[in-house]
Protein backbone atom coordinates (compact mmCIF):
# COMPACT_ATOMS: atom_id res chain seq x y z
CA UNK A 1 0.00 0.00 0.00
CA UNK A 2 1.36 3.37 -1.18
CA UNK A 3 1.99 5.99 1.48
CA UNK A 4 0.13 9.35 2.16
CA UNK A 5 2.47 12.03 4.11
CA UNK A 6 2.95 15.43 4.39
CA UNK A 7 6.13 15.89 3.13
CA UNK A 8 8.88 18.44 4.25
CA UNK A 9 10.98 20.20 1.78
CA UNK A 10 14.37 19.47 2.67
CA UNK A 11 16.21 21.42 -0.49
CA UNK A 12 15.06 23.08 -3.66
CA UNK A 13 17.79 22.63 -6.17
CA UNK A 14 17.47 25.55 -9.23
CA UNK A 15 18.75 23.51 -12.05
CA UNK A 16 17.82 26.31 -14.67
CA UNK A 17 15.21 29.19 -15.34
CA UNK A 18 12.82 26.29 -15.84
CA UNK A 19 14.15 23.32 -14.31
CA UNK A 20 14.30 22.48 -10.57
CA UNK A 21 15.33 19.39 -8.15
CA UNK A 22 12.64 19.31 -5.13
CA UNK A 23 14.24 16.84 -2.22
CA UNK A 24 11.36 16.37 -0.07
CA UNK A 25 11.33 14.24 3.46
CA UNK A 26 9.57 10.87 2.43
CA UNK A 27 11.67 7.62 4.30
CA UNK A 28 8.94 5.61 4.12
CA UNK A 29 7.92 6.41 0.76
CA UNK A 30 11.52 6.16 -0.09
CA UNK A 31 12.49 2.60 1.02
CA UNK A 32 9.85 1.34 -0.11
CA UNK A 33 10.03 2.38 -4.14
CA UNK A 34 12.08 0.69 -6.72
CA UNK A 35 13.06 2.20 -10.33
CA UNK A 36 10.28 3.45 -12.29
CA UNK A 37 7.76 3.76 -9.70
CA UNK A 38 6.06 7.21 -9.26
CA UNK A 39 4.21 10.05 -6.45
CA UNK A 40 1.50 12.16 -6.85
CA UNK A 41 2.43 15.67 -5.67
CA UNK A 42 0.29 18.41 -4.66
CA UNK A 43 2.19 21.88 -3.05
CA UNK A 44 -0.41 24.00 -1.90
CA UNK A 45 -2.95 23.48 0.62
CA UNK A 46 -6.31 24.72 -0.77
CA UNK A 47 -8.36 23.42 -3.49
CA UNK A 48 -6.23 25.54 -6.26
CA UNK A 49 -4.57 23.74 -8.01
CA UNK A 50 -7.44 20.54 -7.06
CA UNK A 51 -5.33 17.61 -8.05
CA UNK A 52 -1.92 16.14 -7.55
CA UNK A 53 0.47 15.82 -10.21
CA UNK A 54 2.28 12.57 -10.98
CA UNK A 55 6.36 12.95 -10.85
CA UNK A 56 8.73 9.86 -11.04
CA UNK A 57 10.89 9.20 -8.16
CA UNK A 58 14.07 11.03 -9.12
CA UNK A 59 16.59 10.43 -6.45
CA UNK A 60 16.62 8.12 -3.29
CA UNK A 61 18.03 10.26 -0.50
CA UNK A 62 20.22 8.43 2.08
CA UNK A 63 21.90 9.32 5.20
CA UNK A 64 25.35 8.05 6.30
CA UNK A 65 24.44 4.70 6.93
CA UNK A 66 22.75 4.23 4.26
CA UNK A 67 18.97 4.53 5.36
CA UNK A 68 16.35 5.98 2.95
CA UNK A 69 15.41 9.68 4.24
CA UNK A 70 13.63 10.93 1.51
CA UNK A 71 13.24 11.35 -2.28
CA UNK A 72 13.60 13.74 -5.23
CA UNK A 73 11.74 14.86 -8.28
CA UNK A 74 12.42 16.46 -11.38
CA UNK A 75 10.40 19.75 -12.19
CA UNK A 76 10.22 21.45 -15.01
CA UNK A 77 7.25 24.43 -14.95
CA UNK A 78 5.07 24.40 -16.89
CA UNK A 79 1.79 25.49 -15.36
CA UNK A 80 -0.14 26.35 -12.03
CA UNK A 81 1.39 22.94 -9.62
CA UNK A 82 4.48 23.12 -11.53
CA UNK A 83 5.24 26.58 -10.63
CA UNK A 84 4.23 26.24 -6.81
CA UNK A 85 6.93 22.90 -6.94
CA UNK A 86 9.45 25.48 -8.68
CA UNK A 87 8.80 28.05 -6.15
CA UNK A 88 8.71 25.59 -2.91
CA UNK A 89 10.92 26.86 0.02
CA UNK A 90 12.66 24.63 2.42
CA UNK A 91 10.52 23.72 5.58
CA UNK A 92 7.16 24.07 3.25
CA UNK A 93 5.05 21.08 3.77
CA UNK A 94 3.09 19.12 0.02
CA UNK A 95 1.42 16.25 -0.06
CA UNK A 96 3.31 12.94 -1.48
CA UNK A 97 1.59 9.73 -2.14
CA UNK A 98 3.55 7.02 -3.22
CA UNK A 99 5.29 5.23 -4.39
CA UNK A 100 2.86 4.22 -7.16
CA UNK A 101 3.18 2.21 -10.52
CA UNK A 102 4.63 -0.55 -12.04
CA UNK A 103 8.94 -0.41 -11.83
CA UNK A 104 11.43 -1.40 -14.24
CA UNK A 105 12.46 -4.78 -14.85
CA UNK A 106 15.95 -5.07 -13.34
CA UNK A 107 18.95 -6.80 -15.00
CA UNK A 108 21.36 -9.59 -14.21
CA UNK A 109 25.21 -9.64 -16.17
CA UNK A 110 25.94 -10.12 -18.82
CA UNK A 111 23.05 -8.47 -20.50
CA UNK A 112 23.11 -4.55 -21.13
CA UNK A 113 21.02 -1.82 -19.88
CA UNK A 114 20.31 1.14 -22.67
CA UNK A 115 18.03 4.16 -20.82
CA UNK A 116 16.62 6.78 -23.38
CA UNK A 117 15.95 10.17 -21.85
CA UNK A 118 14.53 12.78 -24.04
CA UNK A 119 13.79 16.17 -21.54
CA UNK A 120 12.58 15.72 -18.13
CA UNK A 121 12.19 11.74 -19.07
CA UNK A 122 16.03 11.64 -17.78
CA UNK A 123 13.71 11.53 -14.30
CA UNK A 124 13.27 7.44 -13.60
CA UNK A 125 16.84 6.97 -14.79
CA UNK A 126 19.27 8.07 -11.93
CA UNK A 127 17.57 5.72 -9.47
CA UNK A 128 17.53 3.24 -12.65
CA UNK A 129 21.16 3.51 -13.04
CA UNK A 130 22.23 3.09 -9.56
CA UNK A 131 20.21 -0.31 -9.69
CA UNK A 132 21.66 -1.34 -12.45
CA UNK A 133 25.48 -0.40 -11.79
CA UNK A 134 24.82 -2.06 -8.05
CA UNK A 135 23.90 -5.60 -10.16
CA UNK A 136 27.32 -5.24 -12.48
CA UNK A 137 25.26 -4.57 -15.40
CA UNK A 138 27.15 -2.44 -18.57
CA UNK A 139 24.70 0.63 -18.68
CA UNK A 140 24.35 3.63 -21.27
CA UNK A 141 22.28 6.38 -21.17
CA UNK A 142 20.92 8.09 -24.78
CA UNK A 143 20.24 11.53 -23.59
CA UNK A 144 18.93 14.55 -25.73
CA UNK A 145 17.27 18.01 -25.30
CA UNK A 146 16.60 20.63 -27.32
CA UNK A 147 20.13 22.64 -25.45
CA UNK A 148 23.19 21.95 -23.67
CA UNK A 149 21.40 23.72 -20.91
CA UNK A 150 19.00 21.33 -20.30
CA UNK A 151 21.14 18.59 -19.66
CA UNK A 152 21.23 17.69 -15.87
CA UNK A 153 23.59 15.73 -13.46
CA UNK A 154 25.68 14.80 -16.16
CA UNK A 155 28.78 14.53 -13.50
CA UNK A 156 26.48 12.08 -11.25
CA UNK A 157 25.90 9.25 -14.46
CA UNK A 158 29.86 9.62 -14.82
CA UNK A 159 30.46 8.99 -11.45
CA UNK A 160 28.35 5.85 -11.40
CA UNK A 161 30.18 4.72 -14.67
CA UNK A 162 27.51 5.13 -16.34
CA UNK A 163 28.37 5.83 -20.71
CA UNK A 164 26.61 9.24 -21.60
CA UNK A 165 25.71 9.00 -25.55
CA UNK A 166 24.31 12.91 -25.96
CA UNK A 167 22.33 14.77 -28.41
CA UNK A 168 20.72 18.37 -28.65
CA UNK A 169 18.17 19.75 -31.21
CA UNK A 170 20.55 22.86 -32.10
CA UNK A 171 23.89 21.12 -31.28
CA UNK A 172 25.78 23.04 -28.47
CA UNK A 173 26.31 19.82 -26.63
CA UNK A 174 27.00 16.07 -28.14
CA UNK A 175 25.49 14.85 -31.70
CA UNK A 176 22.86 17.79 -32.95
CA UNK A 177 19.78 15.94 -33.78
CA UNK A 178 17.40 13.78 -32.00
CA UNK A 179 18.12 10.85 -29.85
CA UNK A 180 17.25 7.86 -31.84
CA UNK A 181 20.03 8.50 -34.96
CA UNK A 182 23.25 6.91 -32.12
CA UNK A 183 20.33 4.58 -30.75
CA UNK A 184 19.67 3.46 -33.84
CA UNK A 185 23.75 3.02 -35.20
CA UNK A 186 24.79 1.06 -31.66
CA UNK A 187 21.89 -0.97 -32.06
CA UNK A 188 22.79 -1.89 -35.93
CA UNK A 189 26.59 -2.59 -35.31
CA UNK A 190 25.98 -4.51 -31.88
CA UNK A 191 26.67 -8.19 -32.13
CA UNK A 192 23.02 -9.81 -32.18
CA UNK A 193 23.57 -12.25 -29.86
CA UNK A 194 24.48 -9.69 -26.85
CA UNK A 195 21.39 -9.30 -24.48
CA UNK A 196 19.87 -5.39 -24.38
CA UNK A 197 16.96 -4.20 -23.14
CA UNK A 198 16.05 -0.42 -23.55
CA UNK A 199 14.17 1.66 -21.18
CA UNK A 200 12.61 4.99 -22.59
CA UNK A 201 11.16 8.28 -20.85
CA UNK A 202 10.19 11.14 -22.56
CA UNK A 203 7.88 12.92 -25.01
CA UNK A 204 5.54 10.74 -27.14
CA UNK A 205 7.00 10.44 -30.58
CA UNK A 206 9.95 9.92 -28.66
CA UNK A 207 8.57 6.53 -26.85
CA UNK A 208 7.13 5.48 -30.43
CA UNK A 209 10.36 5.72 -32.20
CA UNK A 210 12.28 4.32 -29.85
CA UNK A 211 9.63 0.95 -29.59
CA UNK A 212 10.36 1.13 -33.31
CA UNK A 213 13.75 0.69 -33.39
CA UNK A 214 14.24 -1.49 -30.74
CA UNK A 215 11.06 -3.94 -32.57
CA UNK A 216 13.60 -3.55 -35.78
CA UNK A 217 16.63 -4.77 -34.01
CA UNK A 218 14.56 -7.36 -31.96
CA UNK A 219 15.28 -5.76 -28.70
CA UNK A 220 12.96 -6.11 -25.43
CA UNK A 221 12.17 -2.43 -24.75
CA UNK A 222 10.25 -0.73 -21.52
CA UNK A 223 8.86 2.77 -21.66
CA UNK A 224 7.69 4.74 -19.53
CA UNK A 225 4.48 6.87 -20.23
CA UNK A 226 3.72 9.81 -19.58
CA UNK A 227 -0.23 10.41 -18.98
CA UNK A 228 -2.01 12.98 -17.35
CA UNK A 229 -3.11 11.15 -13.87
CA UNK A 230 -6.47 12.74 -11.45
CA UNK A 231 -5.72 10.13 -8.58
CA UNK A 232 -2.62 8.01 -9.34
CA UNK A 233 -4.24 4.91 -8.06
CA UNK A 234 -6.80 3.97 -11.16
CA UNK A 235 -9.93 5.80 -9.92
CA UNK A 236 -10.92 8.33 -12.37
CA UNK A 237 -9.55 6.30 -15.44
CA UNK A 238 -8.02 9.73 -17.23
CA UNK A 239 -4.58 7.68 -17.49
CA UNK A 240 -5.47 4.44 -20.49
CA UNK A 241 -2.96 3.45 -22.94
CA UNK A 242 -4.63 1.61 -25.37
CA UNK A 243 -2.45 -2.25 -25.41
CA UNK A 244 -3.00 -5.26 -27.80
CA UNK A 245 -5.12 -8.23 -26.96
CA UNK A 246 -4.22 -11.91 -27.51
CA UNK A 247 -7.19 -12.20 -29.34
CA UNK A 248 -6.12 -9.60 -32.23
CA UNK A 249 -7.78 -5.71 -31.46
CA UNK A 250 -7.10 -4.33 -28.55
CA UNK A 251 -7.70 -3.04 -24.63
CA UNK A 252 -6.95 0.08 -22.52
CA UNK A 253 -5.03 -0.42 -19.49
CA UNK A 254 -4.75 2.59 -16.71
CA UNK A 255 -1.17 3.56 -17.05
CA UNK A 256 -0.89 4.30 -13.08
CA UNK A 257 -1.78 0.62 -12.12
CA UNK A 258 -0.60 -1.53 -14.89
CA UNK A 259 2.49 1.20 -15.71
CA UNK A 260 3.91 3.87 -15.98
CA UNK A 261 6.43 1.26 -17.13
CA UNK A 262 4.78 -0.87 -19.78
CA UNK A 263 6.10 -3.32 -22.66
CA UNK A 264 6.68 -1.05 -25.83
CA UNK A 265 5.77 -3.63 -28.05
CA UNK A 266 2.41 -4.43 -26.74
CA UNK A 267 1.41 -0.48 -26.80
CA UNK A 268 -0.67 0.48 -29.59
CA UNK A 269 1.21 3.76 -31.11
CA UNK A 270 -1.39 5.90 -32.16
Amino acid sequence: MPFDIPAVVVANTRLSADYNVLALAAPDIAAAATPGQFVMVKAAAGNDPLLRRPFSLFEVLRDAEGRATGLSILVKRIGPSTRLLYDARVGDTVACLGPLGQPFTLLDPPAEGWMVAGGVGLAPFWTLAEALVARGVKTTLFYGARKGEELFYLDYFRRLRVELVLTTEDGSVGEKGRVIAPLERRLASHPSDQAITLYACGPEGMLEATAHTAAKYERHCEVSVERIMGCGMGGCYSCIVPMKSATGGFHHVRSCMAGPVLDAAQIVWE
